[in-house]
């Protein structure tokens, strides 16, 4: 199965889950999607979909503690692999270490967190060097509240002009 076709049957599946359970239905697409390490999965359509749908606030809201908690799957396999992780790629660790001391490592994992830029790498160094979960949670989820509110109000407010052109 390519990678197309994993994306297709991922968005149809989460068509149905988001229509049939509604806000839990979006807090579980999200979950799996960030969850999913190796490659994207567009989540993002969903909550820009429902945005339009349903309350665009509680889209984002449940978009974004599903996100959080699938970004854990990162944090875990650093925390896992860290010794490898320090023997293979000691000198990017390094680098990659002082770079998060000079931006302040909260700064980096929210802004890594609200854009499309790759968290995941983000989390899996988080748990290497052991960063404080529950800062790499709250750091997390309010990067993930950020974009998942915009998509949700991008989709309430596009619906809303699109109607408004057409009349409906």
């Amino acid at each position: 199965m390519d990678l197309a076709s994993v994306i297709i049957s991922f968005t149809e599946w989460s068509q149905t889950v988001a229509s049939t359970w509604g806000y839990p239905g979006i807090f579980l697409i999200n979950l799996v999607a960030a969850a999913t390490i190796l490659f994207p999965i567009p989540a993002f359509l969903v909550v820009f979909t429902f945005g339009a749908v349903l309350n665009p606030w509680l889209v984002g809201l449940a978009a974004a503690l599903g996100a959080t908690l699938g970004e854990f799957t990162g944090y875990g396999l650093g925390r896992a692999g860290e010794k490898v992780i320090e023997k293979k790629h000691e000198k990017w660790l390094k680098k990659a270490n002082k770079w998060m001391e000079k931006y302040k490592a909260f700064t980096v994992i929210v802004f890594f967190a609200a854009t499309p830029l790759p968290d995941d790498v983000v989390g899996v160094f988080c748990g290497a060097i052991k960063y404080d979960i529950r800062k790499f949670f709250i750091a997390t989820f309010i990067g993930k509240m950020i974009m998942n509110l915009a998509l949700a109000l991008g989709g309430y407010y596009g619906m809303q002009w699109v109607l408004s052109i057409f009349g409906g």
